[in-house]
Parts: structure tokens; C-alpha cells; sequence
């Protein structure tokens, strides 16, 4: 599965590396963008951006297999690690600020790396993409090992500040992995897995932000949201892991438990304070009526896993008893 460089292969240029790029490549059917009304250029980039689904489709086997990488990468005190610049960059440290709200998972078990620092978040900074030596510094200040997941993002599959902390990632043990939008090319990097979405010419050329940046989107979405799924932090369809931290989040949790357990929201609320505001707890100790320590117990013994815990504790297991439904 491994991709490899030859070795000793010298590199391109890189006005020949651009220049065999698709994404940078200009779309023949638009090159009349210019003269058209707002009406239709929108309606022109909405039938190019409904293309990136299918897209994605046809990748999906290797997203499946990522997943399942970062599932067992966390079960083993693990991270995955995103590493990109400008848009990809974005993207990366967005996915990761979003997994410990949404999921539970400590901070730091999904991590964002841009180029250029935390800074070009609001504000680009060309130039730093090309900088190979703060991406090494960067995965070696993250003490990157063998447990460790690094996915490098770069929609052109050239970005040198990517393809170094790659380099520097692999060198270290980590199991690497890159996605980007363009076909196979010599400077791909010796990873363990390349995810290539198709993407094609972007409406505006170069415009990476655009089909490219939504299937990057699309693909960590996958990527995070299975593998929390594969590691227990949801049960059926429910995010029983959250952290509620905002009124809409209390909210939800309470109506989590109402839905789960049929209890009465006073009693919701009686159970989330008991459980020392977890979620699953909650369910658990209303479900099959054990205290907080048991219910402790019983979900260390499935690796977090509700519906396992329910099924061991003899209650229905179903995450909305047909009663409540």
C-alpha cells in the first residue's frame, strides 16, 4: 500500500511541477465567466461543486481504511494529526478543534498543523508553504511516534511544508498518510496511504479553496466522524460523548437522556448531576439502574462502548427503547 519516490529521482522544476497539475490546469467550459450575469456564474459554480460528492465516492475505500487507522490509534494512546497550508491548513485545524466538543476526546488527540503557525488562520501568509524546516520542527515539537497518525493536506500534492513534516513524521515511525486532488505524480512522498479525490479543473484555475478545499472538507468530515463512531463515542446515532459547555449543549444532554432513558427532564437532570455530567453515564445508570462507579466500570470493560455496557447489564440496548420512541 505504501507509495514510494525512486530514490535519487531529481526534482522538477517547479513551473513543470504546476504545470502538470489539473487543479491548476484552466477549465475549458468557462472561460466566458467573465461575461455572464450574477445569476448564472452562481448557478456555474454550483454545477461544478455538485460534482465533488461523487467524487469522494470514489475514494471512499481508502477514507474507510484511514478511519479504521485512527480508531485504533486512539485505542492505543495515539493522535491523528493534520498538516496543511493556507486552505488545507484551515481545514485541518477546524476538523480538530471540533472532535473534543463534539466527541469528548481530550485535546490534543486530534491535532491541526498549518503552515506558518496559528496566525495564518485569519490572515495568509504566502510564502510559508514552501518552508520545509518549521514542519519538521513541528512534528518533532509534537514528539510525532509510532502511534501516531500524520495525514499530510495539500490539494496539489506538491505543498513542500506538507511533503517535509511527512518526511519527518515517517522517519520518526508514524504511520503517514497524504490527500490530495490531484492524479499520481513523482513528488507524492513515501507515505503508507494517498487518498486522490479527482476533483478536476477548478471553475476559477488554481482556485484550490474551491472543489478541492469542499472534497478535503468532505473527506475529513469522513474521516473524524467514523473513526469517533469505531472508537465508541457515539451510540446508534447519538453524540453521547459531548461536552456541554453551552446552553445549547446542556440542552441537548438533557434531551439525550429524556430520549434514551424516558425519564422526565427533572429527573434527566438528576441523573446528568449524579453522573458528574456525562452523558453516557447518565444512560447508563438510568437504563440499567447501577451507581456512577459501576457504570464507570462497566464502560472501562468495553472500551467506552454504551450499547456493549447495556447489553451486559441485561436492559434493552436499543439507543431509543421503542417505549420512549
Amino acid at each position: 500500500m505504501a507509495q514510494r519516490r525512486r530514490a535519487n529521482q531529481p526534482r522538477k522544476p517547479v513551473a513543470d511541477l504546476l504545470a502538470e497539475l489539473v487543479t491548476e490546469s484552466v477549465h475549458p467550459e468557462h472561460q466566458d465567466l467573465d461575461l455572464l450575469s450574477a445569476r448564472e456564474i452562481v448557478e456555474r459554480i454550483h454545477v461544478e461543486m455538485s460534482t465533488v460528492p461523487a467524487v469522494v465516492e470514489g475514494v471512499l475505500p481508502e477514507i474507510a481504511t484511514l478511519a479504521e487507522w485512527a480508531a485504533s490509534a486512539f485505542r492505543s494512546g495515539g493522535r491523528l494529526i493534520f498538516v496543511g497550508a493556507g486552505t488545507s491548513g484551515r481545514l485541518g485545524v477546524l476538523e480538530a478543534a471540533e472532535c473534543p466538543p463534539t466527541f469528548g476526546v481530550p485535546v490534543g488527540q486530534v491535532v491541526g498543523v498549518i503552515a506558518g503557525g496559528r496566525g495564518t488562520l485569519v490572515r495568509s501568509r504566502e510564502g510559508v508553504e514552501d518552508e520545509r524546516a518549521p514542519a519538521r520542527r513541528e512534528i518533532r515539537r509534537l514528539e510525532t511516534g509510532m502511534t501516531d497518525i500524520v495525514v499530510g493536506l495539500a490539494a496539489s500534492r506538491r505543498t513542500p511544508f506538507v511533503l517535509a513534516a511527512l518526511s519527518e513524521a515517517r522517519r520518526r515511525g508514524a504511520r503517514t498518510v497524504l490527500l490530495h486532488c490531484n492524479p499520481p505524480g513523482p513528488e507524492e512522498a513515501e507515505v503508507d496511504l494517498v487518498i486522490r479525490p479527482r476533483v478536476g479543473p477548478e471553475i476559477i484555475a488554481g482556485s484550490t479553496r474551491m472543489k478541492s478545499g469542499t472534497a478535503q472538507k468532505i473527506i475529513l468530515n469522513l474521516i473524524t466522524t467514523t473513526a469517533m463512531v469505531l472508537a465508541g463515542r457515539v451510540f446508534g446515532n447519538l453524540m453521547v460523548d459531548l461536552q456541554a459547555r453551552s446552553l445549547k449543549l446542556r440542552e441537548r444532554s438533557l434531551r439525550l437522556v429524556q430520549q434514551t432513558t424516558g425519564v422526565s427532564r427533572p429527573q434527566a437532570g438528576q441523573l446528568l448531576k449524579s453522573a458528574g455530567g456525562s452523558v453516557k453515564v447518565a444512560i447508563l445508570m438510568g437504563r440499567a439502574g447501577v451507581t456512577r462507579r459501576r457504570a464507570h466500570q462497566l464502560l472501562a470493560r468495553h472500551d467506552g462502548f454504551l450499547r456493549r455496557a447495556l447489553e451486559e447489564s441485561g436492559v434493552d440496548s436499543r439507543p431509543i427503547p421503542e417505549s420512549n420512541s
